[in-house]
């Protein structure tokens, strides 16, 4: 049995498996809808993705299953002298996959991803509700420097 974690650019093929990923906990529950059919939402939604070059949607796949998931997207600015920066976001793990090592290794992959794209910094958002996720991502590195805020619409 192959072991080995690829990371590769998704496919519209894998966005039922993501989207099942996304809703497989607390907070995914109560805003997506994993049904068959998939609602037209999510391939609309995995289409722009698909067709911006300054965004990507990588899966995690062992055994030529999708096992992760995350979202890099590179942000242009003025500041630091015209930098850029890589958001990751809608970052998942298959439940049956969570504690194995596939979580870092996919943010170890992004992190090294920004770098070769000229990116002076990985940012993201947690919600305040994933006090685990925060633990993980601190063990990464990561520093709760800013306050994050947002605005529903």
């Amino acid at each position: 049995m192959d072991t080995t974690i690829r990371f590769r650019i998704a496919m519209e093929e894998d966005v039922s498996e993501i989207v099942q990923m996304l809703a497989d906990d607390e907070l995914g529950r109560k805003r997506e809808r994993y049904e068959q059919p998939l609602p037209s939402c999510y391939l609309e939604a995995f289409q722009a993705i698909d067709q911006d070059h300054n965004n990507e949607l990588v899966v995690a796949e062992k055994s030529e299953e999708v096992i992760g998931v995350l979202q890099l997207t590179y942000i242009p600015y003025l500041t630091y002298q015209g930098g850029w920066r890589a958001l990751i976001e809608s970052v998942r793990v298959h439940s049956r996959a969570r504690g194995s090592g596939i979580g870092e290794q996919l943010m170890v992959w992004a992190i090294q991803r920004a770098k070769e794209k000229g990116c002076h910094v990985v940012q993201l958002t947690t919600d305040k509700q994933r006090p685990d996720a925060h633990r993980f991502y601190k063990k990464l590195g990561f520093v709760d420097s800013h306050e994050g805020m947002k605005y529903h619409l």
